[in-house]
């Protein structure tokens, strides 16, 4: 009887190293299907309107419904903040959005605490206060930032 020498492992190695590139390959889609949806985050969400600020953006864009104010070191200009009624794009900020002072005022647990702030513009008052009192103060958003792929069901 003839003994091989061929160890047992040399021949299972080719198989190992397909299973882990199709782990890493799986992985990987996954990760940037995650990616083009966006990422959720807990907002303290105020609202202001036409009035009550300039009526341009710090952007320089003419602030309308659908614009909201972000801490652009957070979420980057030009982002789509996705509501429950709709999605906004950030084009402003204010030292109160950056300062982040509502949701450290109004929060209660740790994670509203650090909640990030996040300001709706409307055309009216009224359209401000009716939204707000509507809503919670505190929600999960999601941000979709710019050059990210979600399709027009994700808006």
């Amino acid at each position: 009887m003839a003994c091989s020498t061929r160890d047992s492992t040399t021949s299972e190695q080719p198989q190992n190293t397909m299973k882990l590139f199709y782990t890493v390959i799986f992985f990987s889609l996954l990760a940037s299907a995650a990616f083009a949806r966006g990422e959720s985050i807990l907002a303290r969400v105020t609202s202001y309107w036409a009035g009550e600020s300039s009526e341009f953006a710090s952007t320089g864009q003419r602030l309308h419904s659908g614009h909201c104010a972000v801490d652009p070191k957070r979420i980057p200009y030009g982002s789509k903040v996705v509501f429950p009624d709709r999605a906004c794009t950030a084009v402003d900020t204010g030292p109160a959005v950056i300062s982040r002072k509502a949701a450290r005022l109004c929060g209660r647990t740790a994670s509203q605490l650090k909640a990030i702030l996040v300001d709706r513009f409307f055309e009216t008052k009224g359209e401000a206060m009716a939204w707000t009192s509507a809503h919670p103060h505190f929600m999960t958003l999601r941000v979709i930032r710019p050059g990210s792929h979600a399709g027009p069901y994700e808006l």
